[in-house]
């Protein structure tokens, strides 16, 4: 789980582009912050589900974001703008990492990074299926704990994240209820550990 976790938080184009990049482009410079549910499913490279989780995210540019897993264990990952913090309370452990570190070219460079999301991916046009329009982001960076990350738009809306990492495992991320640009509580991307914590940092 912890490893799925820093992959998931360790998410502007430069010319008009056609499609479904246009609308990522769209997304990345109209959407400030974002809030939503999600529902995530783990599968092995033979397709079998190994792991299923549900909770709530946002994220405000650049670089803070809230990723809190619920179901089927409490865990809550926080980036502040400089550091991120890993919380996992069934063990009452604490990891921090530098943002800058934990990001790079990961999928949450997608998400709370800033716009200009080609310095750290190349970008293509998936096409079209399931009744939404895909783009596929590979990193550029040979040190990425994942090969590539799809992402399913409607509208200018996304919806849906495949991520496939390099041991041959998929993770597929469904958004609901999702609201852009709303306000947050400034508390909302801050964490101090909890009394007695183990706190591990790089």
């Amino acid at each position: 789980m912890k490893k799925l976790l820093l992959l998931l938080v360790t998410l502007g184009a430069t010319s008009v582009y056609a499609g479904s990049l246009e609308q990522l482009k769209s997304f990345l410079t109209g959407s400030k912050t974002l809030k939503a549910n999600f529902e995530q499913t783990v599968k092995d490279k033979g397709g079998k589900v190994i792991q299923q989780s549900s909770g709530s995210m946002q994220f405000s540019r650049p670089g803070k974001f809230r990723w809190q897993y619920a179901k089927p264990y409490q865990q809550l990952v926080v980036g502040d703008g400089e550091k991120l913090w890993l919380y996992d309370p069934d063990l009452n452990q604490v990891t921090v990492r530098k943002l800058d570190k934990a990001i790079g070219s990961s999928p949450a460079a997608l998400l709370a990074g800033d716009a200009e999301i080609e310095k750290n991916f190349n970008l293509k046009d998936a096409g079209s299926a399931n009744n939404l329009n895909w783009v596929e982001a590979t990193p550029k960076s040979p040190d990425s704990t994942f090969e590539h990350v799809r992402m399913g738009f409607a509208g200018n809306e996304l919806t849906v994240l495949e991520l496939k990492d390099n041991f041959g495992q998929n993770t597929v991320i469904r958004l609901a209820d999702v609201k852009v640009n709303g306000k947050f509580s400034s508390g909302d991307f801050t964490f101090s550990p909890p009394k007695g914590a183990d706190v591990i940092s790089d």
